[in-house]
């Protein structure tokens, strides 16, 4: 029983989270695609329907090979997905986006350095890009982790972004975060050549960053 309120509680979060995305503007059309684990493996947003349409029943669970169950065919994307999570163990949720800025910036192959402290909040002191690998492929899969080692959140070259988060709602914040400093990035690029923070700062940001947005103990 636990299981399969498990898998119903995330089925509702997933489709959820996917219809918020369009509506952030995060994503466009059935482009993109979200997971999150549940015991048996993992739940995933399925392909070629238009995210602000999708339901609850429209998720496909997927073992922790990839073997899919369900009435719709997984994401084309699902092998990322299953690699992660396989991989990451404290990440419960991968989030796929073709966001405006993010993809801007993959698609001259530009990851996101150090030019503002919070580029921290994915992980490490610069947010890198992937090189590009044919979509739904076991090379993009192995370049996503490559990109994410030590990382939270990637840019793929040509394509778009990759989060991981504790929770469904964990990732689509740190989505937002992504794409608004790729926006900024973006915008700082248009005037000149942004000044970047050094290492040793961007450590010390990370130190802070343990403890930021936690509760204060005692």
């Amino acid at each position: 029983m636990a299981a399969k309120a498990d898998h119903a509680t995330q089925r509702r979060a997933l489709a959820e989270t996917a219809r918020r995305l369009n509506a952030l503007g995060l994503n466009q059309g059935s482009s993109g695609n979200l997971s999150v684990r549940v015991a048996d493996g993992l739940l995933i947003t399925p392909s070629g329907l238009p995210k602000d349409e999708l339901r609850q029943a429209d998720m496909v669970t997927l073992d922790r090979a990839g073997k899919a169950r369900g009435r719709l065919a997984p994401s084309s994307e699902w092998r990322f997905h299953v690699d992660i999570l396989n991989e990451r163990p404290e990440a419960n949720a991968v989030l796929h986006a073709h966001s405006m800025f993010a993809t801007t910036l993959a698609c001259l192959r530009r990851g996101i350095p150090a030019f503002h402290y919070m580029v921290a909040v994915a992980g490490g002191d610069d947010i890198r890009c992937a090189p590009y690998a044919t979509f739904g492929t076991a090379a993009l899969s192995k370049n996503a982790l490559a990109a994410l080692k030590g990382r939270k959140a990637c840019l793929l070259a040509n394509h778009g972004m990759i989060v991981l988060g504790a929770s469904l709602d964990d990732a689509l914040r740190l989505a937002i975060e992504v794409e608004t400093l790729a926006a900024m990035y973006w915008r700082a690029l248009q005037i000149g050549k942004p000044v970047l923070l050094s290492r040793p700062e961007m450590a010390r940001v990370l130190k802070k960053f343990e403890t930021y947005g936690k509760p204060q103990s005692g």
